[in-house]
């Protein structure tokens, strides 16, 4: 007989069943899991979701649910290991955002539902505060690389200004070969006159 958990424990059999970290996905911008992982982390079936979904449009506008194209179903395939099944699947999967998630859960009402709504939504917070710090990362990345380049310029003057004084002194002139004598200049000189004829 299968018992039923609750409390944290429910919340940490939900994770290692599945791994929601590998099934959310970016398409058209958007961070988003499919309607064959929602299926599976709610334990009904993707045909049993998208029919709930289809009752309930008015519930599902187009920033929590969309159909993906079939070049954005090859590419995600093709992508993600564990979305192999839908590869030869005529029916273009459905994807799901954080608020269309959400919202699924709200239309199925089951204990597993509830319990796995709450479960996507942290996946889904947790990720945007990753986001949120690697927007950070790059932002200080960005402050401390225009710092560098002034400090590069500022160092580049101090360079330019020091290279004349870091250059060797000029060679003096070699000593010539053999004894010289430097006689002293005469301090005064006579010009003689030409006799007269």
């Amino acid at each position: 007989m299968r018992t039923r958990k609750t409390g944290k424990n429910a919340e940490v059999a939900l994770v290692k069943s599945a791994p929601l970290h590998e099934r959310i996905l970016s398409v058209r911008g958007n961070k988003v899991i499919l309607d064959a992982d929602l299926a599976e982390l709610y334990a009904i079936t993707t045909k049993a979701l998208n029919q709930a979904v289809k009752r309930n449009a008015q519930r599902f506008p187009g920033d929590f649910t969309f159909l993906l194209t079939a070049q954005e179903k090859r590419q995600v395939v093709t992508d993600c290991d564990h979305l192999l099944r839908l590869k030869f699947s005529p029916v273009l999967p459905r994807a799901f955002t954080e608020h269309g998630a959400l919202m699924a859960a709200s239309l199925l009402n089951s204990h597993r539902a509830v319990a796995m709504s709450l479960y996507v939504i942290r996946a889904f917070v947790k990720m945007r505060q990753h986001l949120a710090a690697n927007d950070a990362i790059l932002i200080r990345l960005g402050g401390i690389d225009k710092t560098l380049l002034l400090h590069d310029s500022a160092l580049r003057d101090i360079y330019h200004k020091l290279r004349p004084l870091l250059a060797p002194p000029p060679e003096p002139p070699k000593p010539g070969i053999g004894f010289h004598v430097k006689e002293d200049a005469v301090p005064y000189r006579v010009k003689r006159r030409l006799a007269r004829p």
